[in-house]
């Protein structure tokens, strides 16, 4: 799996904004206390909340959300690859 394939994709930086302002553990973080707390970089935290940037490393997204209190697929989505399955119910419509 190449590093790029890792990558997980921001759903919406208002919303992480809003979940960093309101998070399941109830305290707010500013930037500087996310980072501290999920062991992320600053300069990471600061551009997934100014939209500068929409992606993030697997282990910096899951870490994030968990300090966020929030499970990983609340802000990121995985990302999308070749060999991704497809539900069963989607290859119905092939049989006819």
């Amino acid at each position: 799996m190449s590093r790029a394939s890792r990558r997980w994709t921001l759903k919406n930086h208002e919303w992480f904004k809003w979940v960093m302002k309101n998070p399941g553990t109830g305290v707010p973080y500013s930037l500087d206390t996310l980072a501290e707390a999920s062991g992320c970089g600053r300069g990471l935290i600061e551009k997934l909340a100014n939209g500068s940037q929409k992606t993030a490393d697997v282990v910096d997204a899951t870490s994030i959300s968990e300090a966020l209190g929030v499970g990983i697929l609340t802000l990121f989505a995985p990302p999308v690859t070749p060999n991704q399955v497809i539900p069963t119910a989607d290859l119905n419509h092939l049989k006819e």
